[in-house]
Parts: C-alpha cells; structure tokens; sequence
C-alpha cells in the first residue's frame, strides 16, 4: 500500500491545484512513460505492441478499482462516444429519465434519437429516484454533479430501478478516483479518465452488465474489438471478442501508456484511503467558507470575485454556474486548505 504522503510525492503541481473536476494532474511516473513514448515515436525506436499493453494493464486496474471482473470493461476515448454505442442499441420508442442540469455528454446521446421516438424526460436531481416507475425504461445520471458536487443515491437509485425493471446508466467521472463505487449494482458505469483518475485525456472506460453486453451492437467495432486483435487485421468474418473488449475502438497508444501507472497509484493507495482524504480536506475548506459538512470532493460556493482572489494567491480552482468550484484530491493538503481561506478572506 502506498500512502495519501508518498502518492503527493509522485506530483509536480507548481501551485495550489484545487481544480481536478476539470482535469487531474499527472503523477510523475504517468508523464515519465508517456514522455518516453513519445520520444520513442519521435525517433522511430522502438515498434508498437508494448504500447498496446497499456491498454490492458489499465483496463485491469480501472476494473480493480470499481470491483468488476476485467472482461466486463470496454475501453474508449470519450464517455458520449462510449454512451452512444449504449444509446444506439436502444429500441425504438426507449423512455429514459435523467437530472434536469446533467452534463450534456450523458444526455446528447440519448437526445439524438427523438427520431426513433426515444424520449428523455428530466426532473431536478432531488426528484430522480422518486420519479422512477413502470415507465421508467433507461435512468440516466451522473454519480457526482460536475457543477454543483452533488452526489447521487446511488443506493436508492440501483434498489428501485431494479424493482421497476429500469436500466441503470451511471456517468462516473467525477467519482471513480475519489468515491467508492461498485460498479456490479449497475448495469452501464461509464467514466471519462482525466479527471480524478489522473490519466491523459482521450481515456475513458464502460462497464457492462454481462446479461446486456449481446443488445449493445459495436456500431464502432474495428480490429481492436477482435477476440485476438492481432488476428483481426484482415477480411471477414465478422469476428468479435466475447466480452466487452468487442465495444472498444482502437486505442491511442500514448495516452494509454500515461494511463497506466495514474491507475496504478490509485489502486495502490486505495479509493477508501483517498475518499477519506479528499472529504476531510473538502469538508475543512467548506467550514472555513460557512459550509456545513457534506460527502463530496467537490465544493461549490457562492462567493463573487473568489476565483480572481485565488489566482491572485497562486491558487487554481474554476467558476461553474456562476459559483465557485474548488475540488480536492490526493495531492492537496490542510496548507492547501488554509492558504485558499486565507487567500479568500
């Protein structure tokens, strides 16, 4: 095991970074391996096939830290690029139900096929999992609000969708590095993995309920979707993997080789390690603000001109729906905390 004080060792942040609901920080072993791949590739020294491993290595890791199975873990660039393959594969006439202020790349793949009469109703956050019935065919949400913090119960969300045989659709990436989550209760957990998982961007991750992988059609299935993807190179037939590597696209070597080691880290620390330390330093900077307590690792708040008083003290951190937005991950620390109040007093 690896500790929350040896994991900041690995950092190089020249700053107060408070701002990983917008993109994670690279641990140095992640951009010493991509760099040297990039160097590889620049210099013609080296052939591709190890590159490639990444791939796997993180999909195996991703796996460990959401307690699936690996087979169950497709890989990707983009969580709409992952979700629509979801989306497509959805009969005709598909009712789904989401959060009102959702991000957009959970609901435009959905949206566009009103063609096909799939509709999608939104309700406010609060009202999700009351609004669930035997309409209800597809719920749609994000495990942690990208704009607010707010996390989802994700509990009542799983038990009574279940009961009235709704699918469960989860974007988790402002969750999955910092909150545990089984991804098992659920049937599609999709994850963008440049934000709290610290990896480049263009690396995302869906798993898939088993007993759902055969309605999902790899609408972008290429040579990587293969059973052995070294013997998918040419001509027909259609040969697809049986688990759900058949959804993933080709990878982008690079950004996977910086991927791996990020994940790594995160395993080795543990997700229950860093939840405690990312809530402990939130819920701190939320008492200093006049916040009470609250379960997430993000913190929003209304304080006009907050942002300009923190980048004038050397502090990155981010306005969303006109508030400010500090999160806090494995790298920050109560003198990070401090100097923020500080900084806003």
């Amino acid at each position: 095991m690896t500790s929350i004080a040896e994991a900041r060792r690995a950092f190089a942040a020249e700053r107060v970074y408070l701002n990983t609901a917008s993109y994670g920080l690279p641990p140095t072993s992640g951009w010493d391996a991509m760099q040297a791949a990039l160097a590889d590739w620049r210099h013609g020294r080296t052939s591709w096939e190890h590159w490639a491993q990444a791939t796997e290595g993180s999909r195996v890791a991703f796996a460990d830290l959401v307690g699936v199975d690996a087979t169950r873990v497709a890989t990707g660039a983009t969580v709409s690029g992952l979700l629509s393959l979801v989306a497509s594969s959805l009969p005709d006439g598909t009712r789904v139900l989401a959060p009102e202020i959702e991000f957009t790349s959970a609901l435009f793949p959905f949206l566009v096929h009103a063609r096909r009469g799939v509709t999608v109703r939104t309700v406010p956050l609060a009202e999700l999992v009351a609004s669930i019935d035997a309409a209800t065919d597809v719920v749609v949400t994000s495990a942690v609000q990208m704009a607010t913090g707010e996390v989802a119960d994700l509990d009542a969300l799983a038990r009574v969708a279940a009961r009235h045989g709704a699918r469960t659709v989860i974007d988790a990436t402002q969750a999955i590095g910092w909150l545990p989550l089984d991804a098992r209760r659920f049937d599609v957990v999709v994850c963008a993995a440049y934000k709290w998982l610290l990896s480049p961007r263009g690396t995302a991750f869906m798993t898939v309920r088993p007993e759902l992988l055969d309605s999902i059609v790899p609408l972008a299935a290429g040579w990587y979707a293969g059973e052995d993807p070294h013997a998918t190179y040419f001509g027909p037939p259609l040969r697809l993997a049986a688990d759900a590597r058949r959804l993933d696209v080709s990878p982008a070597w690079h950004c996977w080789v910086g991927a791996l080691p990020a994940l790594e880290l995160l395993r080795d620390v543990g997700i229950d390690t860093v939840h405690e330390h990312d809530l402990r330093l939130a819920n701190r900077f939320r008492a200093g603000v006049g916040l009470p307590p609250g379960d997430s690792a993000i913190v929003s708040c209304d304080l006009p001109g907050a942002v300009e008083k923190l980048s004038a003290a050397g502090i990155m951190a981010a306005v969303r729906g006109g508030r400010l937005r500090t999160s806090w991950h494995l790298y920050n620390t109560d003198d990070d905390v401090d100097r923020a109040l500080r900084a806003l007093a």
